[in-house]
């Protein structure tokens, strides 16, 4: 990152915005410029207001959908993050025709602009729900995966590297369950658990910005990057909150309800975060598996010589539900450490909706 011009789009989201203080607070970094994009005009406000004083550092309104404003924001670019996304399951449904020009046609205006400016390096950020997708944001997050992998297959002379990274669910980010149970434990239960063997990745979110970070510097191009996570049972991450956060609210734990209401249709009990296909062609690293592209010989020879191969050879799905899962005491020291209990209860406004998205 030293002395590049960076661009992080969804600057205002949960990733971008820790994406862009990681940026400018870790002394190893030390970029010339970070420049947010975002279409949340007060969010992009208060952003900017945080970062007063570093001159480094310029928010702009910007839409991904509008490749002009792309090409120009990118101007002299050496690293695009791509973090903005629609990314609400329910919504997505509801609108499907808005994902597609967000995360499928965004995504390809990314690619446009940043190889008609000569960046050196794109990383897209993915989702679990990629992999055999059941729900249209998914769907789409798969599709913005091809099209970076395919980027690489067309791209001319010294033209953009472009990699994604693929992780779980990033706990304490908007819409994430810790702070919906964080609400429904301080009004004293009951705390909503879809299913008891419900299992999901997690990590925190500068857990999961620090694997985003390094993997600029590992990407040869077209891979997908998968981030290696810890896994949870979601009714043990309900018990330990409980245990930790109701005396807090002067509530006995063991009082405290937990409700099971039942997985909704497309709803999985479990995460995948490689599949069954993937495995074929996959390296496991320290940190992460690559999977490399399905189709090498459309795409540039590249030598993927990544400097720490655990094993050239991958036997598995990676699937939460065939992972060891962590256990309470575990559970509450990795709240507890990534501060992931402090987050203020949320209001009833947010809350109903937060509550009705999780359960997708």
């Amino acid at each position: 990152m030293k002395n590049n011009r960076i661009v992080v789009t969804g600057a205002c989201g949960t990733i971008g915005a820790e994406l862009i203080s990681q940026l400018l607070a870790d002394p190893v970094h030390t970029p010339e410029e970070v420049i947010g994009l975002d279409n949340n005009e007060s969010q992009l406000f208060f952003m900017e207001q945080r970062y007063l004083d570093d001159p480094r550092v310029r928010f702009y309104v910007a839409d991904i959908r509008d490749r002009d404003e792309l090409l120009r924001k990118m101007k002299g670019v050496d690293i695009v993050f791509h973090t903005a996304a629609l990314k609400h399951v329910i919504l997505s449904e509801r609108s499907p025709e808005q994902v597609v020009q967000t995360n499928i046609q965004g995504v390809q205006n990314v690619i446009a602009a940043s190889t008609e400016r000569g960046v050196k390096r794109v990383v897209f950020t993915s989702s679990d729900k990629a992999v055999n997708p059941t729900n249209v944001m998914g769907t789409s997050k798969l599709m913005g995966e091809r099209l970076i992998t395919a980027a690489n297959s067309h791209k001319r002379g010294n033209g953009p590297i472009f990699t994604s990274t693929r992780f779980g669910n990033v706990l304490g980010s908007n819409g994430s369950v810790v702070p919906v149970f964080r609400d429904q434990i301080a009004k004293g239960g009951p705390v909503t658990v879809t299913d008891p063997e419900m299992t999901r990745f997690v990590m925190s979110v500068s857990q999961a910005v620090r694997l985003v970070i390094d993997s600029v510097a590992l990407a040869y191009g077209g891979e997908v990057f998968i981030t290696k996570m810890p896994v949870v049972r979601i009714v043990d991450l309900a018990k330990a909150m409980i245990e930790d956060l109701a005396p807090q609210y002067g509530f006995d734990p063991e009082q405290v309800e937990i409700r099971f209401i039942g997985a909704k249709a497309g709803e999985k009990l479990y995460e995948e975060l490689m599949s069954q296909e993937e495995i074929r062609r996959a390296i496991e690293l320290k940190d992460y598996f690559a999977v490399l592209p399905a189709f090498r010989g459309v795409y540039h020879d590249i030598a993927y010589d990544y400097s720490d191969i655990l094993n050239g050879v991958v036997s598995k799905p990676y699937v939460s539900a065939e992972e060891s899962f962590m256990s309470i005491p575990d559970i509450k020291v990795f709240l507890r450490e990534n501060h992931l209990l402090d987050a203020p209860v949320l209001p009833d406004v947010i809350h109903s909706s937060t509550k009705k998205e999780f359960r997708q």
